[in-house]
């Protein structure tokens, strides 16, 4: 397959995957107030992937993203809290298609009797990726990098479902990259996302029914957007 070819399946994924959040009322459209206190005229909710059909769907969306990507690991790890039954997914999905990887999750709060501590499942050990649901500010990927780390394993990539493309904020100003740069290029960890903003738009721009949203979710991207 050639790279335009590959490009334009990775694309119809991603367009795919924004019609499916949006039917399954995981994408909506209104005014909402993000972590970084700006009003967004859309909002990205994993948690109400909220049924089995739902999660079964979703995890199929970030196998073949990943498949695509080429990324290689050998353990999945599932950051508390939304990312626990997302990379459990991926990871029964992945196994279905083949690829059958090592699970783990985190607890919130470390267990001070059985085995203890605050990882549950797999042994971490290798190039670890971590399955989630965005990347708002890099903090909980920096979490999650340090108890990958602490676990003697490498946090090698994460797989996300959207990336916002939109600035980050530092000390409550806007900085001139996103969490999704700043991950890739400051953390060192190669980022897989279904899919990106862009994305979205073209999905608003192209479709009569979403075209009432397209105007605001465009200007939101152009006072705050990022490659």
């Amino acid at each position: 397959m050639s790279a335009t070819q590959a490009g334009s399946v990775q694309d119809q994924l991603a367009r795919d995957f924004v019609r499916f959040a949006i039917d399954s009322g995981v994408l909506r459209f209104g005014d909402f107030k993000t972590k970084a206190g700006r009003q967004s005229p859309y909002f990205f909710n994993a948690g109400l992937f909220d049924d089995g059909a739902k999660l079964g769907r979703v995890a199929q969306f970030y196998a073949r993203a990943l498949l695509d990507s080429g990324i290689e690991f050998d353990v999945i790890f599932g950051p508390a809290y939304k990312g626990i039954p997302l990379g459990a997914a991926v990871a029964v999905e992945l196994a279905r298609l083949g690829v059958n990887k090592p699970f783990a999750y985190n607890r919130k709060e470390a267990k001070d009797h059985g085995e203890g501590g605050t990882l549950v499942g797999a042994k971490l050990h290798g190039r670890v990726l971590i399955v989630d649901d965005v990347i708002s500010a890099g903090t909980a990927v920096r979490e999650s990098i340090a108890l990958i780390r602490a676990a003697g394993a490498t946090p090698h990539a994460v797989a996300i479902a959207l990336d916002r493309q939109e600035k980050a904020t530092e000390n409550g100003q806007d900085v001139p990259w996103s969490a999704v740069n700043y991950v890739r290029d400051q953390l060192g960890l190669q980022v897989c996302a279904i899919a990106k903003l862009a994305h979205l738009l073209q999905l608003l721009k192209t479709e009569t029914s979403f075209l009432p949203y397209y105007d605001a979710v465009a200007a939101y991207r152009s006072r705050y957007g990022v490659d």
